[in-house]
């Protein structure tokens, strides 16, 4: 079979930034074996696959190089930029609003072009569910830092997809970080969350790589995926929730950065959405750049 496939660098604002994801189109037929090969053929984190939906314009389904992955950011971004790229999204009379069914539910997309011709994609990702601070040393351990590295309580944070939002003090620790897989694992099943898909802690710093961003972030990933995601959307709104919930920015919005020290610079505008006391959801918008098209053969 031939299925038709755009390779798409989601938060990039230019070619070869953010994070790369390969966009299936027409999968509903593909096994979850083979989807799940070619993900590991490309050695991405993640790809997406476009299949029919009952619930909503059209339907997604992502997957990491192991297992489905209910809710991802930039599969998100990198599926609406194909859709727009390929003509099954109409922005030439302004931005297009329309729904998009992935592993988690249903999200709210905005989709449009920038004045110099750049897609934007707006997702609206779901109330986040926000648990209990937790104690720090495990979190610290699994990265090789010390407890007073750690700024502010970590909590596991969900908008579809659970990650344990951690703060840093320091980028000098952020750069410290070294995943320790084992320790990670420990760390996991002693936390008895109740989500399987719980992903590894999200470590963030206040501050941008550049004058423009308000926050860093890194997320170091276990494998068989690829050592650290250039760009993580879904992590980025959960810990917009946590940011906002915790009084830890003087506002809902901010803009978000990570990959920069990948060679991948990545950017997203966030904003938080309702009182830090209940919050409804959490808006992540970013560029998609379509760097290469073809077919896939299997």
């Amino acid at each position: 079979m031939t299925y038709s496939f755009d390779w798409v660098d989601a938060f990039a604002e230019a070619p070869f930034g953010g994070n790369a994801c390969a966009v299936v189109h027409g999968a509903e037929g593909l096994s979850v074996e083979t989807r799940l090969a070619l993900v590991r053929e490309t050695s991405l984190s993640e790809c997406a696959y476009l299949v029919p939906s009952a619930r909503a314009d059209f339907g997604a389904r992502y997957y990491l190089a192991h297992r489905e992955i209910p809710m991802a950011g930039h599969p998100t971004v990198a599926t609406v930029t194909s859709l727009v790229s390929r003509g099954l999204v109409d922005v030439s009379a302004g931005p297009a609003r329309f729904t998009l069914e992935v592993g988690a539910g249903v999200l709210p997309i905005e989709a449009s072009r920038d004045a110099q011709g750049r897609i934007r994609v707006t997702m609206t990702q779901a109330r986040p569910q926000i648990g209990p601070p937790l104690d720090p040393a495990p979190i610290a351990a699994i990265y090789g830092l010390e407890v007073a590295d750690i700024a502010h309580p970590p909590r596991i944070v969900s908008t579809g997809t659970p990650f344990c939002v951690t703060l840093l003090r320091s980028r000098e620790a952020l750069r410290r970080a070294r995943l320790d897989v084992a320790r990670l694992e420990e760390w996991r099943v002693a936390s008895a969350h109740p989500d399987a898909g719980l992903m590894e802690p999200f470590l963030v710093t206040l501050g941008g790589e550049t004058p423009g961003g308000d926050v860093f972030s890194r997320l170091l990933l276990a494998p068989p995926s690829p050592a650290e995601d250039p760009f993580t959307g879904s992590a980025t709104g959960c810990m917009g929730a946590y940011l906002w919930s915790e009084g830890l920015i003087p506002a809902p919005r901010f803009t978000a950065e990570q990959g920069h020290w990948l060679g991948r610079p990545g950017r997203a505008e966030v904003e938080a959405l309702g009182p830090r006391e209940d919050i409804a959801g959490v808006k992540v918008s970013g560029a998609g750049v379509v760097l290469m098209r073809g077919e896939l053969l299997v």
